[in-house]
């Protein structure tokens, strides 16, 4: 097993280009939660060609929503959605300079090449550890959409957030991956 690469937002075309499908990542640095009706809203704005309450520039959004906070705690457990739920949105974000996503499961066809084509990487969070994944936040800030309350877009700084990439910017997909080699490995 390969070391985890320690990657920091904002993410550059260069750090793009470098990751590969398979690699473990430990990302610091800020990310945004944002989940379905806050997609919605994101691609609304868009197509109406109104200003966003993010800058999608090299921006990373991690598809979730925390849990009420804890007394003495920053933030509530934190993990990742199933990324599907985003994919009609996904392709016209990445266009208008997304760079970076973190979910879980697969992405559409649709979602992938616009991965590949502007050049951006979904990571993949890791499920069932939220309480775990909710000490890598360092400061929580709420940007947009209040009144969504868990679901409303927070501006998360991480520290060392493990993650893997799933789709890279040369169009490779780890589970499909995997799922040839089983497949080879069943014959």
């Amino acid at each position: 097993m390969t070391k985890p690469r320690q990657i920091q937002t904002l993410l550059t075309d260069e750090v793009i280009a470098s990751l590969h499908a398979g690699d473990m990542v430990l990302l610091s640095g800020e990310v945004y939660t944002a989940r379905d009706v806050a997609h919605r809203r994101l691609y609304d704005a868009l197509e109406r060609g109104e200003k966003l309450p993010i800058d999608l520039k090299t921006s990373v959004i991690f598809y979730a929503a925390p849990t009420p906070t804890p007394p003495r705690k920053i933030i509530g457990s934190i993990g990742p959605t199933t990324s599907y739920r985003m994919d009609f949105f996904t392709p016209r974000l990445i266009e208008n300079g997304l760079k970076g996503m973190i979910g879980k499961g697969m992405r559409s066809p649709e979602v992938v090449a616009a991965i590949q084509k502007y050049k951006a990487v979904y990571f993949g969070g890791i499920g069932g550890i939220a309480a775990l994944t909710a000490r890598c936040v360092k400061k929580v800030e709420l940007v947009a959409y209040e009144e969504l309350g868990p679901e409303a877009i927070r501006m998360l700084t991480v520290k060392n957030l493990p993650v893997v990439v799933i789709n890279d910017s040369e169009g490779k997909d780890l589970y499909e991956e995997a799922q040839r080699n089983w497949q080879l490995r069943r014959q």
